[in-house]
């Protein structure tokens, strides 16, 4: 009898590669899981490190080296949900799915555009997370930004502390990117799009630096302005990547020239857009419940009666119509400042009118 390692059948190979896959497309952000109970531990022992056991060796090493860092990666993890869900909070595929970190359902697992878009603002957000820490003094490793090499004008000169970009993308980088860097398994299709939509971000993230200045002067007059280069809320900023949601190019892995790389699928002649998200695979239409899918459909889902956009209901319900139903609040009115130094109001009671999707 020969001895040696028999291929594995049929249907256990294509098991492993749809698995590999899957691990290539969600490795890169399975640190969102620091949600769960990132922010219940202290980040001052080693071991806190291996409280999430999809961190990446890369991950873990830089946790181990870095521990102060972990508090604002914890942060970009937390803001990466909200932000997410609130930017989607009028579309269909309203985000709820990023709940489910570290073990994400298919429309997050399949290379979506929805996929793209989570992957470049976590990457964006845990950059901006760093970057904002360094100028708050949350972190002893860093300091403020360095002073712009501009000349400043005539009415202001560069002070302040600004936000620390370089230092956040470096470390950012370092820790987003590590996943998909240190991953030899995985589709080479899947990694690239993961690399591509997380540089995306951190571009997303540099071009939102602006100036921002505080006035100087007698009785606020403004005479003279200090001013310092700091970053866009990350909600700007995720405002930005939804556009680029919007108008994402579907990608396929093919030769161009001497090796392989990601290009338009239907318009092959040119190389992928360094600005521009990409996806392999496309997304459901969200309006029906399908686990398989990643859909949780749009039933019962609040819609916008007066809208034509995206929450409105006809969209949002897919034209199956919608209920009407009526809601009493109770809120405070008829509020008084008393010196001093209270404030006393009324309960008054109005009737909204809700719809939901059928």
């Amino acid at each position: 009898m020969r001895s040696g390692r028999f291929p594995a059948p049929a249907p256990l190979r294509v098991t492993l590669a749809l698995l590999l896959w899957h691990l290539g497309l969600a490795g890169a952000i399975q640190w969102l899981g620091l949600t769960v109970n990132g922010s219940k531990v202290a980040w001052n022992e080693i071991q806190h490190c291996r409280i999430l056991d999809w961190l990446v060796p890369d991950q873990f090493h830089l946790c181990r080296r870095n521990l102060e860092l972990m508090q604002s990666i914890v942060h970009a993890a937390q803001q990466t949900k909200g932000v997410c869900q609130k930017s989607f909070s009028d579309m269909r595929w309203n985000c709820s799915s990023i709940e489910h970190a570290p073990n994400f359902t298919p429309d997050l697992l399949k290379g979506t555009r929805e996929s793209a878009f989570v992957h470049a603002l976590a990457a964006a957000a845990v950059s901006h997370s760093i970057a904002r820490a360094c100028a708050s003094g949350e972190l002893p490793i860093c300091t403020c930004g360095s002073t712009p090499s501009e000349v400043p004008g005539p009415d202001f000169r560069w002070g302040g502390c600004g936000d620390n970009l370089r230092y956040g993308l470096q470390m950012g980088s370092a820790f987003a990117d590590g996943p998909v860097k240190s991953r030899k398994s995985g589709m080479q299709a899947a990694r690239l799009m993961n690399l591509h939509n997380n540089a995306v971000g951190r571009q997303a993230l540099t071009d939102s630096l602006e100036t921002k200045c505080k006035c100087h002067g007698v009785s606020g007059s403004c005479s003279v302005k200090t001013c310092w280069k700091g970053l866009q809320d990350l909600g700007e900023i995720a405002n930005d990547l939804k556009a680029k949601y919007l108008a994402a190019t579907k990608v396929t892995h093919r030769h161009m020239g001497s090796r392989k790389q990601l290009v338009p699928k239907e318009l092959d002649i040119r190389p992928v857009r360094e600005t521009e998200l990409v996806y392999l695979v496309s997304s459901p239409d969200y309006c029906t419940r399908n686990p398989k899918l990643g859909s949780l459909g749009t039933q019962d889902r609040q819609c916008n009666k007066t809208s034509v956009g995206s929450a409105g209901c006809n969209l949002m319900c897919c034209g199956r119509g919608y209920n009407a139903y009526k809601e009493s609040l109770v809120e405070r009115c008829q509020c008084k400042y008393y010196w001093c130094c209270y404030v006393a109001c009324k309960k008054c009671q109005r009737t909204v009118e809700r719809y939901v999707c059928k």
